[in-house]
């Protein structure tokens, strides 16, 4: 939930490119979660603010829970959570987890979390990294979208498709994807 909350903040600032990095260390026990944006960025001021959950830049709540929950388990785990950003440029925001602590939470249905943002997305140019040591697996829509053809990314029929593709690709480097 925290990946697709950030996700969701990136395509609230209007960026047109996302790139969503995991890097599992099983040497090092942590893990590792970043999501880079081109959006419109946040100033200095912003950026200090926005784990605090009394404050957020919606109009539609008075509280913003999503960066201060993702900092608060961060934390938890003995890890820690870095906000990067520049107006008019973008942000990067990474979360460092400790692998194996018992409070750290499931990644869940990462592959359906994502595939599900690529497709109700289907204009923004998303890119997926995941390392678990030395293995890796990267998905770029514009590859997808050159072997797609005229096909769309939101056409109902490629949902599934991407689901199978990602979720095999990820089991052949060892990352259970469904919990």
């Amino acid at each position: 939930m925290h990946i697709l909350d950030i996700l969701q903040n990136s395509l609230r600032a209007n960026a047109t490119k996302i790139d969503l990095d995991i890097d599992e260390v099983t040497t090092a026990n942590q893990l590792i979660i970043a999501v880079s944006d081109n959006g419109k960025g946040m100033s200095e001021e912003v950026c200090e603010k926005v784990t605090d959950p009394f404050y957020t830049s919606r109009t539609t709540r008075k509280v913003g829970l999503g960066l201060p929950l993702l900092k608060q388990n961060a934390e938890q785990t003995g890890g820690s959570l870095r906000i990067e950003s520049e107006e008019g440029l973008g942000t990067r925001v990474t979360a460092t987890f400790i692998l194996n602590h018992i409070d750290r939470p499931e990644m869940g249905d990462i592959a359906g979390a994502l595939v599900l943002t690529i497709t109700a997305n289907p204009d923004i140019e998303f890119s997926y990294r995941h390392r678990k040591d030395m293995q890796s697996y990267t998905f770029n829509t514009r590859e997808i979208k050159g072997a797609l053809g005229d096909l769309p990314l939101n056409d109902p029929h490629v949902y599934p498709l991407l689901l199978e593709m990602v979720r095999e690709n990820l089991k052949e480097i060892h990352v259970d994807c469904t919990t």
